[in-house]
């Protein structure tokens, strides 16, 4: 006898007692139904969420549990059609153009240390070749690292845009010509159901650049702080600003009338979690700096107790205070702190410390504080922690200035409080808007954030027995890049859109056992 996952009345009062926990139901003499939709041509919309990506990486196998995709099996139940993706060349991940590896491999673990796993890359070379055109039906449009603006921006597939930027290779790979955008590649599939989720990385990437932009100075990266802008102007934007609020409504919005322009109204659209809730950001505690009580007398010998003296006479001593044996904050570079760096060089060099070596400190010092509960080290800190700052390896008892403890990490490597403040406010707006949009347009809303919330709880989120939670690598549902999700990650978000569906369009697409599907792979 089959069993089905289905959304039943009993069901939906039960989850309502008890939301922690999905039920399995043998459904033999169910038949599964449409109700007011038609999934004959599903096609999906957003970004790397939407595309399957894990790992730090697309490949086929995460690309086979992308939601979409897992969502348009159910769909079949119900006289779904083909569900095409665009997929990759191998499970390396990774891209080439001509020669040159433009995109890394994916993460796995190599073992563990003092508990916690070893990342690596996977030394395998990428063998999909951007350049190389998927021509054809293509239902599934997510496209890694796009902000709301791309999917409409003429040119995000152009080849010879990819080196100078203005190009993404995912969509190069099949957007239809150079000139064209996602929005119309997708209205011109002439969908009869779609999704979209979009809006995710207008806020991620400055989350996860630590609120800061990099440009080159004198060849080498330099991170100045990244804007939340007001302008609804995006070529105007870098990189790792925060999208305005009306840019992003605005982007959607063009979305939705480009898709109901080819006769495509409806569908459901996702709202955006609080990013920082993901493993990413929680993964690393503020205070991760462990030391013994000689340690901690050494430095503050040699390094704390001067240094304060030194902020304290130019007014800023509550920057630093002296450690403890035990756990001690991560020294953090703060842009939004005057920068000491002159007078900080002045003082010790005026105190007796050799001048190259005052420069050195003052320069590293200029905007350095301990960080607080209040701040977030982000995931790749953890790599550097620890380290000697003179040989790049694991500091010994005689290293001077070792990252975090004696030298901060770079400012790309936290995110402040008042940089959390910002993230959080424009997800706010965002969703704000997302919501009157799908409001406006007669869709499924799915309330990504709220689940985000859910599987950030203490409970988590419980299914047939297995528990899921946001914590990295043993929570099985986020994957090892600390933002994106496993195969069983995308399990769970496609039951939140089958179920908004269920609701929305009067059908009884059944439900999916995430236990069903991969999660952290371990050695």
């Amino acid at each position: 006898m089959k069993k089905l996952y289905i959304s039943t009345l009993t069901a939906t009062l039960l989850l309502a007692a008890s939301c922690q926990t999905d039920f399995e139901n043998s459904t033999e003499d169910v038949v599964v139904t449409a109700g007011d939709a038609d999934f004959s041509k599903y096609v999906a919309l957003g970004n790397s969420l939407t595309s399957g990506y894990r790992d730090n990486a697309l490949y086929i196998d995460g690309q086979k549990e992308s939601y979409p995709n897992l969502i348009a099996g159910q769909m079949r139940l119900a006289g779904g059609g083909e569900f095409v993706q665009p997929l990759m060349a191998d499970n390396n991940g990774g891209m080439v153009l001509g020669t040159t590896a433009i995109l890394g491999t994916k993460l796995y673990i190599a073992g563990f240390s003092n508990g916690a796993p070893v990342l690596k890359n996977v030394e395998a070379a990428p063998t999909t070749d951007v350049t190389k055109k998927i021509t054809g039906t293509i239902n599934n449009m997510g496209v890694p690292g796009a902000k709301s603006f791309h999917l409409i921006a003429p040119g995000y597939g152009n080849v010879n845009g990819i080196l100078a930027g203005t190009a993404n290779p995912y969509y190069v790979r099949f957007s239809t010509s150079n000139t064209s955008t996602v929005a119309a590649d997708a209205a011109a599939q002439k969908p009869t159901f779609f999704s979209l989720w979009i809006g995710n990385n207008d806020v991620l990437s400055y989350a996860t650049n630590g609120g800061t932009n990099t440009v080159k100075v004198n060849n080498v990266n330099t991170y100045v702080a990244a804007t939340v802008q007001t302008s609804v102007d995006p070529t105007t934007y870098q990189s790792n600003d925060i999208s305005s609020p009306q840019v992003v409504a605005g982007s959607i919005k063009t979305v939705l009338e480009t898709l109901k322009a080819s006769g495509a109204t409806k569908g459901i659209i996702a709202n955006i979690p609080y990013v920082t809730s993901i493993p990413y950001f929680t993964t690393v505690p503020y205070n991760a700096i462990p030391l013994t009580a000689a340690k901690a007398q050494a430095l503050n010998t040699g390094l704390y107790q001067p240094m304060k003296n030194a902020l304290t006479y130019l007014g800023s001593g509550s920057r630093l205070n002296l450690v403890t044996a035990g756990q001690n904050p991560v020294l953090i570079v703060d842009n939004k702190l005057t920068n000491l760096s002159a007078q900080l060089t002045a003082v010790l060099t005026a105190s007796g410390v050799p001048a190259t070596k005052a420069a050195m400190i003052g320069n590293a010092f200029g905007q350095v504080r301990q960080a607080t509960a209040d701040d977030l080290i982000l995931l790749p800190a953890s790599s550097l922690l620890g380290i000697d700052v003179a040989t790049g390896k694991p500091a010994t008892d005689t290293s001077e200035f070792v990252y975090g403890a004696s030298y901060p990490i770079g400012d790309q490597l936290s995110l402040t409080k008042d940089e959390s403040a910002n993230v959080k406010t424009a997800i706010d707006a965002y969703n704000s808007q997302i919501t009157a949009l799908a409001s406006a347009y007669g869709l499924a809303f799915v309330d990504a954030n709220a689940k985000m919330v859910e599987l950030n709880s203490a409970s988590g989120i419980q299914w047939d027995g297995v528990r899921y939670s946001a914590k990295f690598v043993t929570g099985g549902a986020f994957s090892l890049d600390g933002v994106h999700l496993t195969g069983r990650g995308y399990a769970i978000i496609a039951n939140e859109f089958l179920k908004a569906i269920n609701t929305k369009y009067k059908s009884n697409l059944p439900m999916i056992s995430p236990n069903s599907y991969s999660g952290v792979t371990f050695p």
